[in-house]
């Protein structure tokens, strides 16, 4: 008999992007000790996304840990067909990143960090604009931040009229 869960995860495909690997060196009375950490995002293409930073001392277990922490850590975020329903800023730290719908077949308009993010969530047409910090790590948590500030369009609609 088949595991039910295997067979679920083998027709939901995941999307895998590694945003960033960093080097870090801590250095100790024997000398620099290297390690690394990878910031991976990944999501479902419907609307699921997930973002883990894996720490290892070699970078294919550092991506390891990041992919199965970021499949851990997954959020859903409301979409309205390919865009988004509405213009929304995310801030994290320093970092700032206003999300902008666009009209159909517009595609991705956005700097590394957040076009992997939108890609795995699944949006094909948005408008971005990443201000005063470019950290990577920043850059994704806001919009992480601003995706969960994202109503749904039934919501807005109702808004709208009343």
């Amino acid at each position: 008999m088949e595991n039910p869960r295997k067979k679920e995860t083998e027709s939901q495909e995941i999307i895998e992007r590694i945003v960033s690997i960093n080097r870090v060196a801590k250095v100790t009375k024997g000398g620099k000790k290297l390690s690394f950490s990878a910031l991976v995002v990944a999501g479902d293409g419907k609307g699921s996304v997930g973002v883990f930073l894996g720490k290892a001392n070699e970078v294919a277990d550092a991506i390891r840990k990041g992919l199965a922490g970021a499949k851990k850590n997954m959020l859903k975020v409301n979409l309205k067909g390919t865009t988004i329903p509405h213009e929304v800023l995310g801030h994290f730290g320093a970092a700032v990143v206003l999300l902008k719908p666009a009209s159909e077949g517009t595609g991705v308009i956005a700097a590394g960090p957040v076009r992997a993010v939108c890609e795995a969530v699944g949006i094909r047409d948005i408008l971005t604009k990443c201000h005063r910090s470019n950290n990577p790590i920043n850059v994704i948590k806001a919009t992480l931040e601003g995706f969960i500030r994202l109503k749904p369009a039934k919501e807005m609609l109702s808004v709208k009229s009343g």
